[in-house]
């Protein structure tokens, strides 16, 4: 009896890729004390629609107010799907401000957290004194003018493996050893997008790096400021934390 592949079930796993606009939630993760959080509305839809209890992994976690067109969750249920039609069920089940855009099985060592290589941000500055009012929701506005030659440079010095712990506002007792593989600077007209890839980031980190850069960008600060952040690993010699409407996690390398 005990072979009999009825009597055990396989949880099977499932990859999926989450789009969302971030503006009314209080970040990816589930929380006690409000049920308006992207993982907790996923996680509401998927355990109506399988009627069983599902937790799903997410490849990191965004703050309040921070967008997403890549994130990447994992999760896994007794059910063997039909991805195509899931997946049209689920997006009749969730709100206009949150899709799920793709749904496959994947192995069962896959975690979408714990499999990931490298992950890609993006932060997009609105450069005009005239406002951007339609995507107000999605950029930073910023009135002064950057000196994007001054912002490649300061950027050049944060590439590379280094303690980001001065770059970061959590507390955690793991390494705060991170690599940075690219920090791209796009331009078209007054839009200004900072294009982040790395092997990892830590809480808040692509905010004050973004912040970093705007400094020096107005000539608040030298690009060789950011080296005495790694060397001192202080919170307070690095730059201000941007606000996390220009944020897009766009990304996820496996």
């Amino acid at each position: 009896m005990y072979n009999d592949p009825v009597w055990k079930v396989k949880r099977l796993n499932y990859k999926m890729t989450v789009q969302y606009d971030g503006t009314r939630y209080s970040g990816w993760q589930r929380q006690g004390n409000t049920e308006n959080t992207i993982q907790g509305r996923l996680e509401k839809v998927l355990s109506r629609l399988l009627a069983e209890a599902v937790a799903i992994s997410g490849s990191g976690r965004t703050d309040a107010g921070v967008h997403a067109l890549g994130q990447v969750a994992n999760f896994r249920t007794e059910q063997r799907l039909n991805c195509g039609d899931f997946l049209l069920q689920v997006n009749e089940a969730l709100p206009g401000d949150l899709a799920v855009t793709a749904l496959s099985a994947a192995s069962p060592r896959f975690h979408a957290r714990l499999s990931a290589k490298e992950k890609v941000y993006r932060y997009t500055i609105w450069n005009s004194p005239i406002p951007n009012v339609l995507e107000r929701r999605y950029v930073y506005q910023l009135a002064e003018p950057l000196n994007i030659s001054t912002m490649e440079d300061t950027a050049q010095l944060l590439l590379g493996t280094h303690d980001f712990k001065g770059f970061s506002t959590g507390r955690t007792k793991k390494s705060t050893v991170r690599t940075i593989k690219s920090v791209e600077i796009r331009t078209d007209g007054p839009r200004v997008e900072l294009i982040f890839r790395g092997n990892g980031f830590l809480y808040n980190m692509v905010r004050i790096l973004t912040g970093t850069l705007i400094e020096s960008g107005l000539g608040q600060r030298a690009p060789e400021s950011v080296n005495r952040v790694f060397d001192t690993l202080d919170r307070q010699e690095a730059g201000f934390t941007a606000p996390p409407q220009g944020l897009c996690f766009m990304e996820v390398i496996y």
